[in-house]
């Protein structure tokens, strides 16, 4: 079986990668297809496309959305937003190029929006710091970290990072740092997290004390996202008519986060039933779930769920650390194969869409040819593979 990731993120939501340098770590690593997956941000889909085109490495075109599912059955439950009940991500995926300028005019007053919220987050944030003679300003030290005047987003991960900078940039990493850490901001800390933030070779530092601030300081200066965030049939409905494929997020009840920056905490697990019913009839066409985050038991019972709502099931792994590895090995595990032609689905999909959107997996005309969910993934998973045979020969 060959690697595959659909869920990368770039610098154009928060990532050491650029969307080049993330596809050229993708080859590095050996993976067969890669996917690029941003929140709020399709700024680096061209050259995430563009590069893979120059490498020889298909690739997948996404967006992550944070949606309110206020007016739906799961309206006040923690669904896979580890901040807050009643809102979910959800990620279109395979968006076919023609779309894609829809997609960010759909997107724009919303991102905009959110910048309100990020600049209230920031001064709260900076409030926590400012006894301590650190000061913390959106303009000076969040923004330049960003790429939002390209069309990138500003995530909570941004704010963190930018106090990090300044706490390692004024403590080094040393005793005084976690001991900072832990008598002034009350922030609990790991083992092999205290390791991390006094070794002085450990060229990951920031990103490390970013994960341990995550984990801990979120409550004290997140605010919620009320109407920023677009209502999930509004989301369905752009992505839709966009030609992409609409999936659900699943997180499942964590207990050892795989990115370090999540805390023990559950999520949709004990209301799964009501979950898939209710997705389903939104009309969500996918699950997207990681294998190396859930335990064998969560998998099962999610799979099981997709076959039975006949729900396409697709997989990557959250890449936003240079710590976390572009090869989830949990999906060369027997069993998961489906995973990997799912890949290829999308680029079948996204390669058919570019044609004509009706010729797209889900689309209208495609289902009555193809009504069996099994059939149509392994269709466009054919396309996926021959235009990509056609295009590396090239």
């Amino acid at each position: 079986m060959q690697d595959v990731n659909n869920h990368i993120h770039t610098h154009f939501s928060f990532s050491p990668y650029s969307p080049e340098k993330a596809v050229i770590k993708a080859k590095e690593a050996g993976l067969a297809t890669a996917g690029i997956m941003d929140h709020d941000s399709l700024a680096g889909a061209d050259a995430f496309e563009t590069a893979g085109h120059r490498l020889g490495m298909p690739t997948t075109d996404g967006k992550e959305f944070p949606a309110d599912f206020g007016g739906t059955k799961l309206n006040n439950l923690r669904i896979n937003n580890p901040d807050q009940n009643t809102i979910a991500y959800i990620a279109l995926h395979a968006i076919p190029k023609a779309s894609r300028t829809a997609v960010r005019n759909f997107m724009k007053p919303y991102v905009e929006a959110r910048q309100v919220r990020n600049r209230i987050m920031t001064r709260k944030l900076h409030t926590l710091v400012e006894p301590y003679h650190f000061r913390l300003d959106y303009e000076k030290d969040v923004l330049p970290l960003s790429k939002y005047a390209e069309g990138g987003s500003v995530t909570e991960r941004h704010l963190l990072y930018a106090l990090s900078q300044k706490l390692i940039a004024h403590y080094g990493k040393s005793e005084d740092l976690l001991k900072f850490l832990k008598e002034k901001l009350q922030v609990a800390l790991s083992e092999k997290a205290e390791q991390q933030l006094i070794d002085e070779t450990n060229a990951f530092a920031t990103y490390d004390l970013l994960g341990v601030l995550k984990s801990s300081l979120m409550p004290s200066f997140y605010i919620n996202a009320t109407t920023e965030c677009p209502d999930v049939c509004e989301i369905l409905r752009i992505g839709k008519e966009a030609g992409a494929i609409c999936a659900y997020a699943y997180l499942g009840d964590v207990t050892q986060s795989v990115t370090g920056d999540k805390k023990t905490q559950t999520f949709e697990d004990s209301y799964l039933d009501l979950l898939f019913d209710t997705i389903k009839k939104l009309g969500f066409h996918a699950v997207t779930y990681m294998p190396s985050r859930n335990s064998a038991e969560q998998l099962i019972r999610v799979r099981s769920l997709c076959d039975i709502h006949q729900l396409f099931q697709i997989s990557g792994e959250d890449i936003n650390s240079p710590r976390q590895s572009f090869v989830c090995e949990a999906m060369r595990q027997p069993g998961f194969e489906n995973l990997a032609d799912a890949a290829w689905a999308l680029i079948g999909h996204e390669s058919a869409s570019n044609d004509a959107l009706s010729k797209g997996m889900f689309a209208d005309e495609t289902i009555s040819a193809m009504p069996q969910l099994s059939e149509r993934t392994r269709y466009f998973a054919e396309i996926g593979r021959s235009t990509t045979e056609r295009f590396q020969s090239l």
